[in-house]
């Protein structure tokens, strides 16, 4: 009893403690601008909310920024050193594609979630990567396609013959997400079951 009402306290840590550290990191800040207009501006502002409006616009900017004129010198830097790494560039840019996957980032790389038919009664839950082959010399009547394991972020890609794929009606992402949980996460809803 004690250990589950332990697992619930932790749980609800989980989702009170962002919250409240973003809570009170917005309300300290709208603190310290209400306290420093007065001191800056020569004039007397009489319009309330003002600390608010300037908190969102300075939030935004920073975004706008971090986005574009910070971000991009250090992905510039960051791809040329992957480039004198071969080997490292090749695991690093596989682990960010699975986690936007998983994270339902902008790129979509796993668009068609699919049951792959193993036998006559076993099938497996995956994603087609690529549907036409025939550049490879492979049969036009085959696909690629990506079998994640649970519990992991490992995988095996197949080619197998189209009849042996059929499509599910999901989203890739909850998808992935219920097979990386062993099948825990309904991939309906996100949540537990």
């Amino acid at each position: 009893m004690f250990r589950k009402i332990f697992y619930f306290f932790l749980q609800g840590l989980l989702f009170t403690v962002p919250t409240a550290l973003t809570l009170y990191v917005i309300i300290a800040l709208l603190a310290f601008i209400d306290q420093l207009l007065p001191k800056i501006l020569p004039f007397e502002i009489n319009f309330p909310g003002i600390g608010l409006i300037i908190l969102f616009g300075s939030i935004t900017i920073i975004g706008v920024l971090g986005n574009t004129v910070i971000a991009q010198p250090i992905n510039r830097w960051f791809n040329k050193l992957l480039e004198k790494a071969p080997l490292v560039k090749t695991i690093y840019m596989a682990i960010v594609d699975l986690t936007e996957v998983i994270v339902g980032g902008k790129k979509k790389k796993y668009t068609q979630p699919v049951l792959v038919k193993l036998s006559d009664v076993v099938e497996k839950p995956g994603f087609i990567t690529k549907e036409d082959l025939t550049s490879w010399g492979i049969e036009a009547d085959k696909v690629m396609v990506y079998l994640p394991h649970s519990y992991g972020f490992t995988g095996n890609v197949f080619v197998v013959p189209k009849k042996n794929v059929r499509p599910i009606k999901a989203k890739s992402s909850e998808m992935m997400k219920t097979i990386l949980s062993g099948g825990v996460a309904d991939s309906h809803t996100g949540e537990k079951t």
